[in-house]
């Protein structure tokens, strides 16, 4: 059984104190509240992170990165490392996000080296594949996440697949307020657990996938209800601490239902 992960990407947003008053605010929650088996994990700015870490070390709550570099130290100026996630307390860090593929020109190749950095100091890499509007539309969805997820996963052994996570992430989806829905991300996340298989053999039934892109309250029953999503990475709706709060209660009551 694959526990559900649940990762809020703040992106760019929040200072310091608004960091703290949001953990703050969730931890008060989830006292009365808890995740049961729900993972859960912030990724905040690097900024926030050691503010966090102040707040949440002994809770539920796990941090995670939003980046890292693939070198271990040296003249990289703005990068930073997997040990320096790690001296913050980090578990996770999200590599590949297509934002950072667009953005910033990263390919898969990068992408599979972050991700054995992250694994041999013992963090999890959430490794992010989706396809464009203009892909779907050309019928190249498949095509074009397999070939992500080939080039972006690293070499491993079978114990250490239960380390990655693989988030399907549709660029149409992400920011844009239309989420797929659930039988098309159903689809693709099956596909996914298809070529997991291919690679990777029994070990692809212990990586977890999740589904991000739009995903808020009103989604989040029905997407996590498709045997094939294991979680979520969830963007503007994990802004507001409440928010989260409601997404994580809905998936309780899916849980709980006969």
């Amino acid at each position: 059984m694959r526990r559900p992960l649940i990762v809020a990407n703040w992106k760019m947003h929040k200072s310091r104190a608004e960091a703290r008053e949001y953990a703050e605010t969730l931890l008060a929650a989830l006292a009365t509240a808890p995740t049961g088996e729900i993972e859960l994990a912030i990724a905040p700015p690097f900024t926030a992170l050691e503010t966090l870490a102040g707040v949440l070390t002994g809770s539920p709550v796990a941090l995670a990165g939003q980046n890292v570099s693939s070198m271990a130290e040296g003249a990289f100026t703005g990068e930073v490392s997997v040990s320096m996630l790690k001296d913050l307390g980090c578990r996770y860090c999200i590599v590949g996000h297509s934002e950072r593929r667009a953005q910033h020109g990263e390919t898969s190749a990068d992408v599979a080296a972050k991700a054995a950095a992250l694994l041999k100091e013992g963090l999890r890499p959430i490794i992010c594949v989706g396809e464009t509007q203009a892909q779907r539309e050309a019928g190249q969805t498949e095509k074009i996440v397999a070939e992500q997820l080939a080039a972006s996963l690293p070499a491993m052994s079978t114990p250490t697949a239960g380390e990655v996570v693989v988030a399907y992430e549709p660029i149409w989806a992400i920011g844009t307020g239309v989420t797929a829905t659930p039988e098309q991300a159903q689809e693709v996340q099956a596909f996914l657990r298809v070529c997991l298989n291919k690679i990777l053999g029994e070990g692809a039934d212990r990586v977890r996938l999740q589904y991000g892109g739009s995903v808020g309250p009103d989604s989040i029953r029905s997407l996590m209800n498709q045997p094939d999503i294991d979680g979520a990475l969830i963007g503007s709706a994990a802004l507001d601490a409440r928010t989260l709060e409601t997404i994580l209660a809905n998936i309780q009551l899916e849980n709980t239902s006969p």
